[in-house]
């Protein structure tokens, strides 16, 4: 088991008349990934609005929030127990018996136009026996044909966009694959978390996005940029692409300062908590009842 403590902190300036903010933020409670503590903060007294998405586990944050500064700090401490399966034994789902829930997540989406992309495809993967193995193909070609850099895209940069350019940052990377799975009828969605173990040469802590396959009838997670660890990624946001996952959407005059962000991985020699580690194995973080 891995145990996780990370804490985000946002830093606003709202204009008159005020701002409404949906947030996306906090770790998501699944079968694998407990919260074990967990305290949000806003320095403006304000009413809030809470909900949890009954398939996703997504929990979004809502308020409206006073013109002046704003600050929104959340800390947590999460408990991650990774399903561990033998990636030649995780097979795919054939569309005629995937749950109804995962349906949506087969459908080309605003950032993943999978319908424009069957042909290569199958050129490139049609050949290859189902299953996890291939999914893992798509994401070590999506790597190495893409190169990551930082400030190479922006908010309108789709899975298209990235094919031609070949040059992205964690969004490009997860849109690019997620197309690429869902070409061939295979679910595929956009999850974000933080980026645990990343090079800091890359820059300080940050949101990072990455890919949860349906496979198996599990999800299981790929990291196509290939620039953290996986067995360390929490989740806090899913979603068809960005579009669903912002970690905070807002409605009104703002300005703010970029996202102060830790993450540590705690160990006790009398506790049964481990490092997190790249490994072989299909790690999943979400299975369906």
């Amino acid at each position: 088991m891995v145990r996780i403590q990370f804490s985000i902190d946002l830093q606003y300036e709202v204009g008159f008349p005020g701002a409404d903010f949906i947030f996306n933020l906090q770790a998501a409670r699944t079968r694998q990934q407990t919260v074990i503590s967990e305290q949000l903060t806003l320095s403006q007294t304000l009413p809030t609005l809470s909900h949890t998405d009954a398939i996703t586990h997504a929990r979004t944050l809502r308020l409206s929030a006073q013109p002046g500064p704003l600050r929104v700090s959340y800390q947590g401490t999460v408990d991650l127990n990774h399903h561990c399966a033998d990636p030649q034994a995780v097979p795919e789902v054939p569309v005629a018996r995937l749950p109804a829930e995962v349906l949506s997540f087969l459908y080309p989406s605003r950032y993943c136009q999978s319908d424009r992309l069957g042909n290569l495809a199958m050129a490139q993967f049609g050949h290859l026996p189902h299953g996890y193995l291939r999914v893992q193909a798509i994401r070590d070609w999506v790597q190495s044909q893409v190169k990551f850099k930082s400030n190479t895209s922006n908010s309108m940069t789709s899975a298209i966009d990235t094919l031609t350019d070949r040059v992205g940052v964690c969004r490009d990377f997860a849109h690019l694959m997620i197309a690429i799975c869902r070409a061939l009828n295979i679910p595929a969605r956009f999850t974000t978390g933080i980026d645990y173990g990343a090079d800091p040469a890359l820059g300080p802590p940050d949101f990072h996005a990455y890919v949860e396959v349906y496979l198996g009838h599990r999800w299981y997670v790929f990291d196509p940029s290939g620039t953290a660890i996986p067995m360390g990624f929490i989740r806090i946001g899913t979603g068809r692409d960005a579009a669903d996952v912002s970690f905070a959407t807002i409605f009104g005059p703002v300005s703010s300062l970029p996202p102060l962000i830790q993450i540590s991985a705690l160990t006790h020699p009398d506790a049964s908590w481990q490092s997190p580690v790249h490994r072989d194995d299909a790690l999943s973080t979400d299975g369906l009842p």
